[in-house]
């Protein structure tokens, strides 16, 4: 299908608008009047713009307060839409929103707002334009989708039709049988179709239509369910974004479009009108890499941890640590930031490597180039919206690319003995007694812009299922993470937002490593040398409030700075080193506990604002 996109949906100006909408893809736009009014480019040059772009002017918005009103305003009324209509001409457009009156003097009179409506038709008629009618949600009167078609069906005008908002039927509804009556519109009278979603919220309707929507698939609405009701009634015109949002207002336009365009990709395909190759969920994290300037104080906390240096890239400077099932590269390259460590890639286990590398690019992930040398592993690679680099992997497996083939055992050339395949499993089977078996989760901190397509990306291009968002508290403010994770917990990827958009002092992202005895592994980490994150002796008073624990237990939690929680399914412990550069690790252990420890963040948070 085509696909439009409101220029109120991004910031910059209208040019920029333009030229960003043409670069992700889409086939056409809507013209908000305040970017027109306020571009320096006449009507003329805004239609030659869009056509040098090959974008279409779907629709020209909006017009309001029409109908449903005294004759003296609406007289007005009429002066004011001819004037509207001679610019339409002009700039191309041929259909204009009219949006259901909230003018004061409206009066609650369905025939007279279908009589001036029709006689607005007429007029627009003789421009070569038609008439999209739209309830507001908060309309005075009309505020109903089937109201505004019973005006619009009465009316009996071929220029003037309906508009179908996403936005504004299902804030008002959470029964899909209220959107039944879609069936009874003629398609050919659906004149345009607007679409976006919104986080599930309880507040005034205008408040949270002007600030807080979002694009299909990154709120809680049943967009497609609407979208599906809309089709089989024949409808054949554009999938149309209109998002008002605060944060898109303030984003880069170029992302923010590609976002909204791969949001209309997977709306079609879950509504049937696409097949995309299908999503390839990863099965577990094969390695987590880190670039830094200097190995040296990162490998030092890896050894502590338990990890033994095993491998070395054959021809770049990038290192294997591995301990049980969880590997860290460690990458020397001079692409490091300037202000440290940071996590940089994560390798992800794939049943099909270049499916997943396929369905990537379908939904517009940047495919990102790699150099590698002639006998190294062919390796598919994507960005995620953090820049975070996400490798497609085949751990081991003969029929596939095998990225550990790139490494060349340290450990046979550092003793001359045995061979690669053995020293590796001695080296598994060693530091699994040291504590740590895999890999639980990494948690990615975005930029402050980015959480929803982050949490729309991870979910469509890589299959993860999102968990419901949540809210912490950080001693500057809140902090919002959304985990998303394949169905047996294998891969959990907890992203963040924090406190402020110039806020990323201590929200550095993590690596959380699984163990069977957290306490064990606390105490191997600090009789090794490692700095655990001291936790406020306030913390554990309150936790003896709220649990009860075997004699000692909590004064080992408080010696060793171990966190408790609990939840339906189980109980978590949890500890954290002290950050190198912008990255920590965190040591937990779960029986049956499915969160990640989100109670305990503040302390966390403030824990680690006193150590910077």
């Amino acid at each position: 299908m085509r696909t439009s996109i409101a220029t109120v949906s991004l910031s910059g100006s209208l040019t920029e608008k333009l030229t960003a909408a043409s670069r992700a893809g889409f086939d056409g736009v809507e013209i908000f009047e305040n970017d027109l009014l306020a571009s320096p480019l006449t009507p003329e040059e805004i239609r030659a713009r869009c056509a040098d772009l090959g974008l279409t002017i779907d629709l020209y918005q909006p017009m309001r307060d029409i109908e449903a009103v005294p004759a003296d305003e609406f007289a007005r009324n009429l002066r004011r839409a001819r004037h509207k209509f001679e610019l339409m001409r002009r700039l191309g457009a041929d259909t204009v929103l009219v949006c259901s009156s909230v003018h004061p003097r409206a009066v609650d009179d369905d025939a007279l707002a279908s009589q001036q409506l029709g006689q607005l038709a007429a007029l627009a008629q003789d421009f070569g334009i038609r008439v999209a009618y739209e309830a507001l949600a908060w309309g005075r009167h009309v505020n109903t989708y089937d109201r505004a078609w019973r005006i619009v069906e009465a009316a009996d005008h071929p220029a003037l039709g309906t508009c179908l908002d996403s936005f504004h039927i299902l804030s008002r509804t959470a029964d899909p049988k209220d959107l039944e009556g879609i069936a009874d519109i003629p398609g050919e009278k659906i004149f345009f179709l607007q679409l976006a979603d919104a986080p599930l919220l309880a507040m005034d309707v205008l408040q949270w239509s002007r600030h807080y929507r979002c694009f299909p698939g990154q709120g809680g609405f049943d967009v497609a369910g609407l979208v599906r009701h809309v089709l089989h009634t024949g409808y054949d015109g554009p999938l149309s974004l209109e998002v008002f949002n605060d944060v898109f207002r303030q984003a880069e336009a170029g992302p923010t479009a590609v976002d909204a365009l791969r949001s209309l990709l997977v709306l079609q395909e879950e509504v049937g009108r696409t097949t995309p190759p299908a999503p390839v969920v990863p099965t577990g994290v094969a390695f987590a890499e880190l670039v830094t300037p200097d190995a040296g104080p990162v490998s030092a906390v890896l050894g502590a941890l338990g990890f033994t240096r095993t491998a070395r890239h054959r021809s770049k400077p990038v290192d294997l640590w591995q301990q049980g099932e969880a590997r860290i590269l460690v990458n020397t390259q001079g692409s490091a930031r300037r202000d440290g460590t940071g996590l940089a890639a994560i390798g992800l286990e794939s049943p099909d490597p270049t499916g997943a590398a396929h369905r990537a690019e379908a939904l517009l992930a940047p495919v990102l180039p790699r150099r590698r040398a002639p006998e190294d592993a062919t390796l598919d690679a994507v960005a995620a919206p953090d820049g975070t680099e996400l490798f497609f992997c085949a751990t081991d497996r003969p029929e596939l690319p095998n990225w550990r083939a790139d490494f060349t055992d340290t450990r046979k050339a550092e003793q001359g003995t045995g061979h690669a395949e053995q020293g590796t499993a001695v080296a598994e089977q060693g530091t699994r007694a040291r504590g740590v078996t895999r890999i639980d989760h990494l948690a990615l901190v975005q930029p402050w812009h980015h959480f929803d397509e982050a949490t729309l990306f991870h979910h469509s291009v890589l299959g993860l299922h999102p968990q419901e968002s949540v809210d912490v508290a950080d001693p500057y403010g809140l902090m919002r993470s959304r985990a998303v994770t394949n169905a047996d917990g294998s891969v959990r990827i907890a992203l963040s937002v924090g406190a402020a958009p110039t806020d990323d002092t201590v929200h550095a992202q993590h690596i959380a490593l699984a163990t069977d005895d957290v306490v064990a592994a606390a105490r191997r980490f600090r009789e090794s040398g490692g700095r655990l994150l001291p936790i406020p002796a306030n913390y554990y008073d309150d936790l003896a409030a709220r649990y009860e624990f075997a004699d000692g237990e909590l004064e080992t939690y408080r010696e060793l700075g171990i966190l408790y929680d609990r939840d339906a399914q189980g109980e978590f412990w949890h500890c954290y080193t002290v950050t190198v550069g912008r990255v920590f690790f965190e040591l937990v252990q779960r029986d049956g506990y499915r969160g990640y420890g989100a109670r305990n963040a503040p302390v966390r948070l403030a824990a680690q604002h006193i150590a910077q």
